[in-house]
């Protein structure tokens, strides 16, 4: 699509805008804006009220938002963390990524017939835990330093690489009619690799770097260091097979223990602020409301009905040890979709491996998800909230 400079910063203007009147208003309401985001997009986009059709570049800008979201969710995420809790937030992961997968494939596959790739792709998006959500509610109660919190971030974050790689697996599938194992297989071990150097020699690359940041002349060096490292991960992330916003996530984290000291965090969030808009916005944009029949209301209903078991009972069951009650917070804490899961079935609407409908489920699946687990998680973490509260 050709355009001039002043209809592109006419249809920016009108994403940006819309967007955030949306997202205030379920603020107001106590639900989490990126819905309300969405919801801009469904509304204003081109299969409902045609007020915006986001063109080639505004997509291009909404794709640096995902990567910015998942840039900010790294930095405020402590690598330390992550490894004390690792064991059990891995078994939480594993548990909570199989468990929706099979459900969601078996039925959408034996009860629906759904063809096979498009069962796989919408089971896929049913794995992925949203890291933002769940960082923003247990954020603003100010429990994230919690053990709850740290295995419910360390696991989510487990998902989100195993996310990617079931994307990578149902992708191969896609395009080749069939899984080249050893492809597979390297990019799986090129995975890990990059993971494990991320979490424990990130942060330690960065400390060796401190002193000639401190000397440089530049202003905001450190911030212009985070950021070109943010954009050359999301593409060293992208050559080995593995989504973009998973190397930004691991930028954010080689950054995250000088956050406060180089005042990192509100700068890029600042930056994220601008960009994660577009994301969301043009996420409903692309959700046609003629596929909502009876037979995919009921279906969107089933899947999301899954989705939650899913999550809930299998992310819970690794932590009964310390008590129901938080097995609970992790289950549910471990429910929101988001990011990922609109990626995987944006990647499958663009290969046309999903149809609308499937598209429509997914979107579905993940606005619903993420507006039931934010009040549940109020409620389970009122104690600690009230705990810290005290302490202050």
């Amino acid at each position: 699509m050709g355009y001039s400079s002043s209809s592109l910063l006419l249809e920016l203007f009108a994403i940006f805008v819309w967007a955030k009147v949306f997202g205030e208003i379920f603020e107001q309401l106590g639900l989490p804006a990126v819905v309300g985001e969405i919801l801009a997009g469904v509304v204003l986009g081109p299969y409902a009220a045609k007020f915006v059709n986001p063109g080639t570049t505004t997509l291009s800008i909404a794709g640096l938002g995902a990567i910015f979201l998942l840039f900010t969710v790294g930095l405020e995420t402590s690598p330390k963390e992550l490894i004390r809790v690792g064991r059990i937030s891995l078994g939480v992961s594993l548990a909570g990524v199989l468990a929706p997968f099979v459900l969601g494939f078996v039925y959408l596959r034996l009860v629906r017939g759904d063809p096979v790739h498009e069962a796989i792709f919408v089971a896929a998006a049913m794995v992925a835990t949203s890291v933002g959500i769940a960082a923003r509610v247990m954020g603003d109660l100010r429990v994230l330093h919690t053990r709850v919190a740290s295995i419910i971030m360390a696991a989510a974050v487990a998902d989100d690489i195993l996310g990617m790689i079931v994307l990578a697996v149902v992708a191969g599938l896609a395009s080749n009619g069939g899984v080249r194992w050893v492809q597979l297989a390297v990019l799986f071990a090129e995975a890990l690799a990059f993971t494990v150097f991320m979490v424990f020699l990130g942060s330690k690359v960065i400390h060796r770097m401190r002193p000639g940041v401190e000397r440089m002349s530049t202003q905001n060096a450190p911030l212009i260091l985070a950021l070109a490292l943010c954009l050359g991960l999301s593409v060293a992330a992208e050559r080995i097979g593995m989504a973009a916003i998973i190397g930004a996530f691991f930028a954010g984290l080689a950054f995250a223990e000088y956050s406060v000291e180089w005042k990192l965090a509100p700068r890029v969030s600042a930056i994220n602020e601008f960009l994660a808009p577009f994301f969301f916005f043009t996420m409903g944009s692309r959700l046609d409301l003629r596929v909502f029949d009876r037979k995919v209301i009921v279906a969107c209903v089933v899947v999301t009905v899954l989705a939650l078991i899913g999550k809930v009972v299998a992310c819970g069951v690794p932590v009964l040890r310390d008590g129901w009650l938080s097995a609970l917070k992790v289950g549910v804490g471990m429910t929101p979709r988001g990011e990922v899961a609109l990626i995987v079935a944006l990647v499958g609407l663009q290969m046309n491996m999903i149809s609308q409908a499937a598209y429509a489920i997914v979107i579905f699946m993940t606005a619903a998800t993420t507006l039931i687990a934010p009040p549940v998680l109020r409620y389970l973490f009122k104690r600690d909230a009230a705990a810290e509260g005290l302490s202050h």
